[in-house]
């Protein structure tokens, strides 16, 4: 009960903070960071990064590109492209900082989920390009400026942050593409904001996973989940229930891991979390360095 309360409780403050003092996650030109920028008055096509294509959120004051920072961005001067409808561009400079993320070493008891067998390859390639598909989801609709700042999807402790290079029983694997929050199995996981349900299943590193749909490119992922309660086509609002806490996939304990992905790229969902919400995991943001 203790629990849910406190679950309650940050769902509340989340809200509050969404909607009364934050339209659009913290700018942060590193990599895996977004970069907020204003837009013209003329009818925006598309905003890219490279081969990064941007969120466009037309606010009622002043319309918003979110530019994600792929994460193997070197440091230094980039451009931002702005194709308008009539055909003309725009180039916009932005000077992305380098930001050194922390190695991690996890121990797996089975060396199965580290050296694949070839039934588990092949069961992860078979995966691989339906997850990739969902990531790639493109949906050309407006987005309330408020669900930009997402609600903190379960409470907990964040046991691994964003970008961290794993090392699973001594041998390399790709940074990791969100963040774990320790919790009880059988804890609630909300959606960090409204959105369509475009994905479910049960993958061999993810486990029981969802993706939601929440416009302009901006999917959000939930993994390793005990159940999932939600099914493709659903609708969600902001704090609806869509599955609990689990251990499923390759995990070393009950957690959740949450993504963040805009035009296909992952970033750091703390950029996407109010003060209220950082503090409840124990998180902060550390800028580039």
């Amino acid at each position: 009960m203790k629990l849910f309360l406190r679950f309650c409780t940050i769902g509340i403050l989340s809200l509050l903070s969404a909607s009364l003092v934050y339209a659009f996650p913290r700018s942060l030109a590193v990599p895996g960071g977004v970069v907020i920028i204003d837009l013209p008055a003329k009818t925006i096509e598309s905003v890219r990064f490279g081969d990064s294509l941007g969120a466009v959120v037309a606010a009622p004051s002043q319309s918003q590109g979110i530019v994600p920072i792929p994460l193997n961005t070197p440091p230094g001067a980039h451009s931002i492209t702005l194709m308008f409808t009539d055909g003309t561009r725009e180039l916009r400079q932005v000077v992305i900082t380098a930001k050194e993320y922390p190695s991690q070493h996890i121990t797996l008891k089975s060396n199965e989920a580290v050296s694949l067998s070839p039934e588990n390859l092949a069961r992860f390639e078979r995966e691989k390009p339906k997850i990739q598909q969902a990531f790639s989801t493109w949906t050309p609709k407006e987005i309330v400026p408020a669900s930009l700042f997402f609600t903190l999807p379960t409470p907990g402790r964040m046991s691994s942050p964003f970008g961290f290079r794993r090392f699973f029983n001594g041998e390399p694997r790709s940074p990791h593409s969100g963040i774990d929050i320790a919790a009880p199995q059988g804890t609630p996981v909300i959606s960090a904001a409204s959105g369509t349900v475009i994905r479910t299943g049960d993958y061999f590193f993810n486990g029981k996973s969802i993706f939601i749909d929440h416009g302009q490119g901006i999917i959000t992922m939930y993994c390793h989940l005990h159940t999932i309660d939600v099914n493709p086509g659903d609708q969600v609002v902001r704090g609806e229930k869509i599955g609990t806490v689990g251990s499923t996939g390759r995990s070393t304990g009950p957690h959740l891991h949450f993504t963040v992905s805009i035009g296909n790229v992952r970033v750091d969902p703390l950029l996407f979390l109010s003060d209220t919400d950082l503090s409840a995991i124990g998180a902060k943001l550390e800028e580039g360095k």
